[in-house]
């Protein structure tokens, strides 16, 4: 079966009618867990955007206490796992502020993280390509909060 445009799925949302569009909301949650996922954020918790991100904080924090650390491999997977999941959650609120504001902490505990990711060059290169990013995300944001992350992304790189 070939998907069909969203500009022909939105034309066809537009015909329904609330009781349609509530049956195919739980029908899309019941299919897939990202779904469920981002329903919950649209509707629980996109109204408080700081209550989101904190949730997520405290998530990674829980991941990177589990990580294993017998071997740099253990730890490269974990971190990919835990950027992964972060970055789906990101796309959820489609906020740059949430994105610079959640990629900045994940490279922090990365950074602060025993062993140091420096004896992994592979790792290094995961905390590398994020800078990147946070640099992307914080040139599409209001020159206030431009300055707010930057000072934040400074400190993050000059603490060595």
């Amino acid at each position: 079966m070939k998907a069909v445009t969203i500009k022909q799925l939105k034309d066809e949302l537009t015909h329904k009618s609330a009781s349609e569009l509530k049956e195919l909301c739980l029908h899309l949650s019941r299919f897939k867990k990202e779904n469920k996922e981002l329903l919950t954020y649209l509707m629980f918790e996109s109204h408080n955007e700081e209550a989101y991100i904190q949730s997520i904080k405290d998530e990674m924090d829980v991941q990177f206490s589990e990580i294993n650390t017998k071997s740099f491999f253990y730890i490269r997977k974990s971190a990919r796992k835990i950027l992964t999941s972060t970055k789906k959650f990101i796309r959820y609120s489609k906020k740059k502020e949430t994105e610079a504001e959640l990629l900045l902490y994940f490279c922090r505990k990365l950074k602060d993280f025993r062993p140091s990711i420096k004896r992994s060059q592979r790792l290094q290169n995961v905390f590398n390509s994020q800078i990147k990013l946070i640099k992307k995300a914080i040139e599409k944001l209001h020159e206030d909060l431009q300055y707010d992350f930057q000072l934040e992304l400074d400190d993050l790189l000059g603490n060595d």
